[in-house]
């Protein structure tokens, strides 16, 4: 498989790419080859080049023009959901993100997203051809808040950039196992249905895992919400399914031999002390993570009914790493119940907390 695909794309002309397709069947009729004349291979060798190219032509026509189409087909297979209150927290996300994206990436304008919430209550979204995203609604059932959504999406968005789904479909797309449903297909319609029916088996690569999360850090920081998030939403998963990623469910967002969630947690780390300039760290230590500024520890905080002390602390360090970023750090004091940080709103605390008042005056010690 791995020499067609290499070949196929490396090549121009229409002579190179039969002598590819011929090399490729040769080696799937190896111990028959007494039986296969060259005519027979280059004869399959011309109708594989036959069939690529009506998969090339029908995913550019379904992430360009009929992207739109693209998208009704999606919902027909996976279904909507229409829940108010779901759909105008995804607006708000949607909207804030293609806003953060188009800071650094303007071709988002000439390729807006479309998107939908669909009824699977596992946790997963994905991106899929022609910009157009899919939300499980069990993404809000796992995650409180809108900041880790925003999280998730950026990386699926961060796919769309990059074209990263399109890219492994093709190739999902002619293997052997999916090419005989390809050969019988005809016309736009039929090769979308497949495209659509084989969303589901895309594998990502884990260099494509890596680029869509570091994007999706890049838009954290361009829009309001708390850069934390990056981090915090990996330990949620962490606390939920452990930490290996064969215990993810969504197979689009991260396949088996992808990053674990805890590296993935840990890279998202690293890039808030860098974003703090180095001034905040988060330091795990017997499943428990502790918030430090200068070096200094400032707070451990403690698990609530909906969070754990660890996914409070990346909060509570985003937080910090923005006001250092910003500019904005300033005096802490606490006002109602909360600890501010200049302008910024650290942590509220909760359960065993320290109060504000005690955070504001460990804060200002080391700040």
């Amino acid at each position: 498989m791995h020499i067609f695909k290499r070949g196929v794309k490396g090549m121009r002309g229409k002579a190179a790419v039969l002598a590819a397709v011929a090399i490729f069947l040769l080696s799937l009729v190896a111990g028959s080859t007494a039986e296969a004349s060259w005519g027979s291979i280059l004869g399959a060798g011309i109708q594989i080049g036959v069939q690529y190219a009506q998969v090339d032509k029908a995913m550019k026509y379904y992430d360009g023009e009929g992207r739109g189409e693209f998208f009704e087909m999606m919902k027909e297979k996976y279904g909507v959901n229409e829940d108010e209150e779901l759909n105008a927290r995804l607006d708000v996300i949607m909207e804030n993100l293609s806003a953060a994206i188009a800071k650094v990436d303007p071709s988002i304008k000439d390729k807006p997203y479309n998107y939908f919430i669909n009824p699977d209550e596992s946790f997963n979204a994905f991106c899929s051809l022609g910009h157009n995203v899919s939300v499980n609604t069990g993404m809000f059932n796992l995650v409180a808040n809108d900041a880790e959504i925003a999280v998730v999406l950026g990386h699926e968005m961060g796919h769309g950039q990059k074209e990263h789904v399109r890219k492994s479909l093709k190739g999902s797309l002619i293997d052997g196992s999916t090419f005989a449903i390809v050969a019988e297909a005809t016309g736009l319609q039929g090769l979308g249905n497949i495209l659509v029916n084989n969303i589901s088996a895309v594998h990502v690569t884990k260099p494509h895992e890596w680029e869509a999360d570091n994007m999706a850090f890049e838009y954290i920081i361009q829009s309001d919400y708390n850069p934390g998030a990056c981090a915090a939403i990996w330990q949620r998963v962490m606390d939920k399914y452990g930490s290996g990623s064969k215990s993810f469910v969504g197979d689009i967002f991260n396949p088996s031999d992808h990053p674990s969630h805890e590296e993935r947690r840990d890279n998202y780390a690293k890039k808030l002390e860098k974003y703090s300039g180095g001034k905040v760290k988060i330091e795990v230590l017997d499943n428990a993570a502790t918030v430090r500024v200068n070096g200094k520890a400032f707070v451990t905080p403690s698990s609530t009914d909906d969070m754990s002390g660890s996914e409070r602390a990346y909060f509570v360090a985003g937080a910090l790493a923005k006001a250092y970023h910003d500019g904005t750090a300033d005096e802490a004091y606490a006002s109602d119940g909360t600890l501010y940080f200049g302008d910024q709103a650290v942590i509220t605390p909760m359960g065993l907390d320290a109060s504000a008042e005690e955070l504001a005056e460990v804060l200002n010690r080391i700040r």
